[in-house]
């Protein structure tokens, strides 16, 4: 099923998240090229103009990436600068550095971590040191989402990957199938009503991305997994099939991002510089996403969200720098805007009551909130490019007065750091730091209010 949102609701927010002019914009960086967008003429991307409107997500390196198979050894770190020094709650734990590719995914579950990188290799890590290895055939690895006993990875050549780990030898991961499956590609293919046009004089499958798969989303509950592409739509697939239910274009520009949320809920985020609700209604006998409203509509675009674990709090990460939120309990209003990065927000991830922003200033804030207001318990710094993805596991050795989280960065920069953090606030001494180093960059640290 094939639909597409023809209306779009008026922002409650406006220009709530507007580009900042003094956000500095980086040296220019021969490795992170410009890919041509499908629409229009080369973009600036992210990492060479954070507050450009025409950013774009089509960042792409090198494609003859070399790609040994050679393991990386991890290093065990103390704290990676002064300013870090003054956080002994927060720090680097470890770092694993890669000579085959940038890295642009993890996943984490338990003891294992899972990460991909433009070499198309999917490496799982275990106790800090190599546990396994699998690769694609093709494509570069730009999402990666666990369930139970399987792996979906997403990739450039627009491909769901789907494996699944063995039961006599965990080590082991098979590929078991793609998405769409090949059978329903055929079978689809034979009949003309199932193409729609992708680009300007050319038809393709509606059960097919025909662009890179950018985001992952499951709803675990329901059985769904949710792509988000750069070809403007999310799509909709049932697990216990691998069928695909539904194909949305959801945006104007690439779809950099999509969660499943709370009550039935889901929201994308666009290079187009809007983020979206979706609600998931019963039509028939089969089921339909259908817009309910448009949360925010700005000039810089979109590029990651994440919902908390009490799935009370939407997240939305923008090329300016800014992540606003939004509030379950208001009713969705805007609750405010969390400025702690002089570049792109790149990633985002919740656990607890602390969330982790990671940007293309290189840097990781942490962010607590308590009654409504989020400050900046620490800045993570030490790697050496653009901050592309996060993933957070509970400290299994942490106590409920001191609870403590794994957090696991992936960088242009070609490393994966791990980091120890505490949802505990710091002290005056650190407090007296944060506040030193936010009061350098930025005019506050805490949430700013919503103008509504």
């Amino acid at each position: 099923m094939l639909t597409e949102a023809n209306s779009m609701s008026r922002s409650k927010t406006g220009n709530a998240a507007h580009s900042d002019p003094n956000i500095p914009t980086p040296p220019n960086e021969e490795e992170f090229a410009a890919r041509n967008s499908s629409e229009s003429g080369t973009s600036p991307g992210y990492y060479d103009n954070p507050i450009s409107a025409d950013s774009s997500p089509m960042i792409m390196s090198p494609w003859n990436q070399a790609s040994p198979l050679a393991k990386s050894p991890w290093s065990r770190s103390s704290p990676v600068s002064p300013f870090d020094e003054n956080f002994p709650p927060n720090g680097l734990i470890g770092s694993l550095v890669r000579e085959e590719g940038h890295i642009y995914s993890l996943a984490a579950t338990g003891d294992l971590l899972y990460t991909g990188s433009d070499s198309k290799n999917i490496r799982v890590w275990k106790n800090q040191k190599e546990f396994s290895c699998f690769k694609s055939t093709s494509g570069l690895v730009k999402a990666i989402i666990i369930s139970g006993d399987k792996i979906f990875t997403g990739h450039q050549d627009g491909k769901i990957r789907v494996w699944k780990v063995s039961p006599k030898n965990p080590s082991v991961h098979k590929r078991v199938g793609t998405l769409p499956t090949l059978k329903d590609f055929i079978k689809s293919s034979l009949n003309p009503s199932n193409y729609v046009e992708v680009r300007r004089n050319k038809n393709g499958l509606w059960i097919k991305h025909f662009d890179a798969i950018s985001c992952l989303s499951l709803n675990e509950d329901q059985g769904i997994l949710y792509s988000a592409s750069w070809d403007k739509t999310i799509k909709v697939w049932r697990i216990s099939d691998s069928k695909c239910l539904e194909s949305i274009i959801a945006h104007d520009d690439a779809v950099n991002s999509v969660v499943a949320g709370f009550e039935g809920l889901v929201f994308t985020g666009s290079a187009d510089g809007t983020v979206k609700v979706w609600r998931r209604e019963q039509q028939g006998k089969g089921t339909k996403h259908v817009l309910m409203e448009t949360l925010l509509k700005q000039e810089c675009a979109v590029t990651a969200l994440a919902v908390n674990p009490s799935m009370t709090v939407i997240y939305c990460g923008s090329s300016d720098g800014l992540v606003n939120f939004w509030e379950r309990e208001k009713q969705l209003a805007h609750g405010g805007v969390l400025k702690g990065h002089k570049m792109a927000v790149l990633c985002l991830a919740a656990a607890g009551n602390l969330v982790f922003t990671g940007s293309a200033d290189k840097t990781i804030c942490v962010w607590r909130r308590e009654s409504g207001v989020h400050t900046c318990l620490s800045v993570l710094t030490g790697h050496n490019g653009p901050v592309k993805c996060l993933a957070v596991e509970v400290d299994r050795e942490s106590t409920a007065g001191d609870q403590r989280w794994i957090v696991y960065s992936g960088s242009l920069d070609k490393s994966v750091k791990v980091w120890q953090v505490s949802d505990q606030p710091p002290d005056l001494h650190q407090m007296a730091a944060i506040q030193q180093h936010m009061s350098e960059n930025f005019a506050h640290s805490e949430s700013l209010p919503s103008t509504q």
